[in-house]
């Protein structure tokens, strides 16, 4: 039996889109409009993409930081 896929095909084509433009050195980040030269941040971009059209993507993860802070501020 196959597992579910975790990311939409679509999802997966917009990250492959995201990684062929940083390779050529055409992405460029959102806000700042810097280009792009992290692998991680060009996935980050693809799947960002890939959420606000409403595709198959796995919601953000939690900061970890903040899960720290507030079982510190607990005790």
């Amino acid at each position: 039996m196959a597992m579910a896929r975790k990311y939409s095909k679509k999802a997966s084509a917009k990250v492959g889109r995201a990684m062929k433009k940083r390779k050529a050195g055409t992405l460029k980040s959102g806000r700042s409009g810097k280009k792009v030269a992290s692998r991680k941040q060009a996935i980050a971009i693809g799947l960002s993409e890939a959420r606000a059209e409403g595709k198959k993507v796995p919601k953000k993860a939690a900061k970890k930081k903040k899960a720290a802070k507030k079982r510190k501020s607990k005790k």
